[in-house]
């Protein structure tokens, strides 16, 4: 693995997940976490998003300035249960979009470790 250019390439696919991909950004996320010391398992899936890439080359960001209205923004948020099995964190996620095109993202690991996903609603209704 010394010889095989992960960095390079994980960064590679940052640009495009931030220029004009989005649905990038979650596999982007998993490889990128393991730059330092990568695995031959993590190469084979940074090469299968570069083939998921190729093959979705037509697919991209479209923006039409003449269909905008306030009634044209949307926003997305998600989050799940420790779904790094690493660090046992969660992941929250957002996205808003613009005449269904996507204009502000991003996805990235809780600070802190969840007890349960109960508690934290129950928690935010208290409040």
């Amino acid at each position: 693995m010394l010889h095989v250019p992960y960095s390079s390439a994980v960064g590679s696919l940052m640009y495009a997940m931030v220029c004009t991909r989005p649905d990038l950004s979650d596999a982007v996320s998993v490889v990128s976490r393991y730059t330092n010391n990568p695995r031959k398992g993590h190469w084979q899936v940074v090469k299968w998003i570069f083939r998921y890439l190729k093959g979705t080359a037509d697919i991209g960001l479209v923006f039409d300035i003449d269909k905008v209205t306030h009634s044209n923004v949307i926003s997305y948020v998600d989050s799940d249960f420790t779904s790094d099995l690493g660090k046992r964190r969660s992941l929250s996620s957002y996205i808003f979009t613009l005449c269904n095109s996507a204009v502000s993202w991003k996805a990235s690991l809780q600070s802190v470790v969840a007890l349960s996903t109960k508690k934290n609603i129950f928690h935010s209704l208290k409040e």
